[in-house]
């Protein structure tokens, strides 16, 4: 049970995670760098949708890639220059249209869960 739990768990989270990640791009006042995006991912997504933070910079390279973020190369003061993403206004529009979505699609599968005896 654990291996299939697993898969379902993956495929879920391969179809929500360009969403979370725009929505926590979205809420910030300012660019946020890799790690203080996955940080905001772990804390306000309950740990569900934390992985490892190397998985998270293909999706915002292709986030980045159609439009949605742009990035920018900021000194650190601890380390080497970081990469820093900020919502465009494209990656505004493509959130609410993605959000509305997923609300649907969360309503429709709760709906056919309450049919089901889980």
């Amino acid at each position: 049970m654990d291996d299939s739990l697993r898969k379902f768990h993956k495929e879920l989270s391969a179809g929500t995670v360009a969403l979370a990640l725009l929505a926590v791009v979205e809420s910030a006042h300012e660019p946020l760098h890799g790690y203080l995006i996955a940080k905001r991912l772990e804390q306000h997504g309950g740990g569900v949708l934390a992985g490892k933070q190397s998985a998270l910079y293909p999706v915002l390279r292709n986030l980045e890639g159609a439009g949605l973020l742009s990035s920018s190369i900021e000194p650190s003061s601890s380390g080497p220059p970081r990469r820093c993403y900020q919502i465009t206004a494209a990656g505004k529009t493509v959130l609410d249209a993605w959000a509305a979505a997923w609300r649907e699609t969360r309503d429709s599968v709760d709906s056919v869960l309450q049919g089901a005896k889980v």
